[in-house]
């Protein structure tokens, strides 16, 4: 077998892509749900490749799951802005997409690499890539927590999806839109979350 054959270059992504997730200390069924690989594919690619001293541990149990994470203090909130900002530069996350995009190998290397540049970028960083992954998925979804644009400064703000009031923008202090004013409530009927 040549390693240069494009019959194989599908695996030996999926592999890296582990081993890039593995070495962020993402779970095992984070790295299985981006590459595709099963649990006992992505342990043995663990147990092959990561040394038993590099001090990497692995996180057991279920992966985040709650919103409030994001919004219980101002400086992770920060963080949270930074890095959902990260993602739409990267294209890992597409405001106003009209429907779920699937895990895929490419938009798994586009989350490492927003995570990445979010790791070097912001001095001690608060999000680890378990969370980084969720708020993917939330802004994804886009029921709990979503993206609005600044109509004063055109800043991206990180907003929570059911408010009663519309709030200040992070960078100016402009109100931003509603999400239930009328061209929202619009915006919403034309293109199902």
């Amino acid at each position: 077998m040549r390693v240069t054959d494009e019959r194989y270059d599908k695996d030996r992504y999926r592999q890296e892509l582990a081993l890039r997730l593995v070495g962020h200390d993402a779970r095992t069924q984070t790295v299985r749900r981006w590459t595709g690989l099963s649990d006992d594919r992505v342990r043995k690619l663990i147990r092959d490749y990561i040394r038993q001293d590099s001090g990497l541990q692995r996180h057991r149990g279920k992966s985040p799951q709650q919103v409030n994470y994001f919004l219980r203090n101002e400086h992770i909130l920060a963080h949270a802005h930074a890095l959902a900002a990260l993602f739409v530069l990267f294209g890992a996350y597409q405001p106003g997409a009209t429907r779920l995009r699937a895990p895929s190998l490419r938009r798994g290397v586009l989350l490492c690499d927003a995570f990445e540049c979010y790791q070097r970028v912001l001095p001690s960083p608060c999000i680890d890539l378990e969370h980084a992954d969720f708020l993917l998925q939330v802004l994804q979804r886009g029921d709990e927590i979503q993206l609005c644009w600044c109509p004063s400064c055109e800043s991206l703000n990180l907003t929570e999806y059911i408010r009663l009031r519309s709030g200040p923008c992070r960078v100016c202090g402009a109100s931003l839109p509603s999400p239930w004013s009328p061209a929202a409530r619009m915006r919403r009927t034309s293109h199902p979350p």
